[in-house]
């Protein structure tokens, strides 16, 4: 009986701890001609499947190496879950950052952009050039400093997620991997990284903002 009870706990923690590849609202060709359709369909299908898939890999290997106590194997899976859990937060959140019908910024958070970058031209200027900036591939990032309540522009290599990496709260993402552009695009992640500022989605960008702030 405790044999089987071990065998059904197992079975219910390795089903909840499963991630999944999170089905986007809209069309792969919805953002077009912002982002083409068979970037959209790579981007999801392709790579962010296979950041979920390596992730679940890794946290299968981890409650292995715990069960053990292999306190090597243990840490030797940080980088993994690192750079895949990295890339499923990131993806999440960038899909949702993303609409064709994406409005405009809440009131609430117009006031904070005005506060903290002076207009909202300025603020995308920034978040532009940080993201062009990047060096090989990472993220751009608008986040609200939570210690003093204050937004600010930030780059995060490779997958990093923003969060766990400088305890800012991601409001709104640019994927500068040149998967994310490059079909379309080719070498010029200048002309992307302007262009998606037309399918921003500021009504999700809002409530992040909103929620960030409880």
């Amino acid at each position: 009986m405790f044999a089987l009870r071990t065998i059904t706990n197992n079975i219910r923690n390795n089903a909840r701890l499963k991630h999944t590849l999170p089905e986007l609202p809209y069309e792969y060709k919805a953002l077009e001609p912002v982002v083409s359709c068979e970037i959209m369909s790579i981007h999801h299908s392709k790579h962010h499947a296979t950041y979920v898939n390596n992730l679940n890999v890794a946290e299968e290997k981890l409650a292995q190496a715990k069960e053990k106590n292999d306190i090597s194997a243990i840490i030797a899976l940080a980088p993994a879950l690192k750079f895949n859990g990295g890339g499923h937060i990131n993806h999440s959140i960038f899909w949702n950052n993303l609409s064709p019908n994406g409005g405009e910024p809440s009131k609430e958070l117009c006031d904070a952009i005005n506060r903290d970058f002076g207009s909202l031209e300025n603020m995308k200027n920034m978040l532009s050039t940080a993201s062009v900036g990047v060096q090989g591939s990472g993220w751009g990032w608008l986040g609200l400093n939570k210690t003093n309540k204050k937004l600010q522009i930030a780059t995060c290599a490779n997958q990093d997620p923003l969060e766990a990496t400088t305890g800012l709260v991601p409001l709104f993402g640019i994927d500068v991997w040149e998967h994310a552009y490059y079909l379309q695009y080719k070498n010029v992640r200048a002309d992307y990284v302007k262009a998606i500022f037309d399918v921003a989605n500021w009504k999700d960008i809002s409530t992040r903002f909103s929620k960030a702030q409880c």
